[in-house]
This record gives structure tokens, C-alpha cells and sequence, in this order.
């Protein structure tokens, strides 16, 4: 037979045991309060990072079986002003709701834009969505943002600040947009156009 211990010797163990400090549980209680609140502070800063724009918000309906179904669709531009842009569709039964979806797409979609030291564009470029052309064109320090429509706010969301802009083609807000984000997407800075052809930057200008 085994011997299994006594009440009495569980009690007198648990009696031996030091008590726990109230003071312990204080400091650890506020530890944790401080590391959650350093992860909503660093959230809330990536967070202000970014600007979001609405391009336009739009009922549509969709025919169902009970008759015609209406939502709301909302196009919206995120982007940081430092490089980073894009545009993002959301529908849903709300205005609200159908922004908050285009937000969240909108970073989904995003597109790393190469700036200059006046904060233009190093290249010209084109870019097509649908029946949309856009063309983006750089410009000198001082020139502001040339650009109309769904474009404009798309550049100035880049952080684009001289930049010229033609839109050729559809008027469609968001074919604009998305013609645009294509413009964009297919810049390259010199040094890396340079490294992809395998060539030097002397070659290059020459």
C-alpha cells in the first residue's frame, strides 16, 4: 500500500507556503495595462499614417427575386503621402459600411510610387484601365499638381506635388483611378532602370 498523505499534512503544507503580496499582483496587473496600451498607441499611429479620400458613392441596385435589392458603392483613395497609394471598391448597405470596405481594399491594392527630391515623378509614363488612358508627366518645383477628377486625388495622396496629368479616353471616375494606380505602378527610378538593363547610368543618359 501506498501512503497517501493526511489532511493534516496538506494543511500544514499549505501553510508553509508564502503568502502572496498583494503589491506582486498590482505591479503586474499594471505591466500588462502598459504593454496593451503601447500596442493601441503603435496601432493609432499606423493608423494616422494613412489619409483615405471618397472618390464617389453611388446607389446601385441588383434585381432579385423579391424585386430590386439597393446598396451603396463607394470608391476610396488611401495612401500615406509618402510613396504609397491605392483605390479600393466597397459595397455594401450603408454608406458607411460600403467606405469602410473601399478602405480596406484600398490597402489591399497598394502601389509603391518612386519620388524625386522636389517630389515629382522620375519618368513620364502611361497607364490604361477599360476606355481610360492617363498620362503622367513630370514637372518642375513649383508646378502643384495639374490634374482633374479621380486623378488629382490619387496623385496627391502618392505625394506627388509637381506632376502633370492628361486624361485621355473615358471619364469614368473609377477607370481614372485605376488607369492612374497602372501609370504609377510602371515608374522606375533611373538607378534601377540602369540595373535591370544592365547598363550604367552614363549609358542610360547618353
Amino acid at each position: 500500500m501506498t501512503d497517501t498523505p493526511t489532511k493534516n499534512e496538506n494543511q500544514s503544507k499549505a501553510d508553509n507556503l508564502p503568502p502572496s503580496n498583494p503589491n506582486d499582483q498590482r505591479k503586474g496587473n499594471r505591466n500588462n495595462d502598459r504593454k496593451r496600451n503601447r500596442r493601441g498607441d503603435s496601432k493609432n499611429e499606423r493608423d494616422s499614417e494613412w489619409q483615405e479620400r471618397v472618390v464617389q458613392i453611388r446607389r446601385v441596385f441588383k434585381t432579385v427575386k423579391g424585386g430590386k435589392k439597393m446598396s451603396f458603392r463607394a470608391i476610396v483613395v488611401v495612401g500615406n503621402e509618402k510613396g504609397q497609394v491605392g483605390v479600393g471598391v466597397g459595397k455594401a448597405g450603408d454608406v458607411i459600411g460600403a467606405v469602410r470596405k473601399g478602405v480596406s481594399d484600398g490597402k489591399k491594392h497598394l502601389v509603391r510610387v518612386p519620388l524625386t527630391p522636389n517630389n515629382s515623378i522620375p519618368t513620364l509614363s502611361k497607364g490604361r484601365d477599360g476606355a481610360a488612358n492617363v498620362l503622367i508627366r513630370p514637372a518642375a518645383p513649383g508646378t502643384g499638381v495639374i490634374a482633374g477628377g479621380s486623378i488629382r486625388t490619387v496623385l496627391e495622396l502618392a505625394g506627388i506635388k509637381n506632376v502633370l496629368a492628361k486624361r485621355l479616353g473615358s471619364k469614368t471616375p473609377l477607370n481614372n483611378a485605376r488607369a492612374a494606380m497602372v501609370a504609377l505602378s510602371q515608374l522606375r527610378t533611373h538607378k534601377s532602370a540602369s540595373r535591370e538593363r544592365g547598363i550604367s547610368l552614363e549609358q542610360l543618359y547618353s
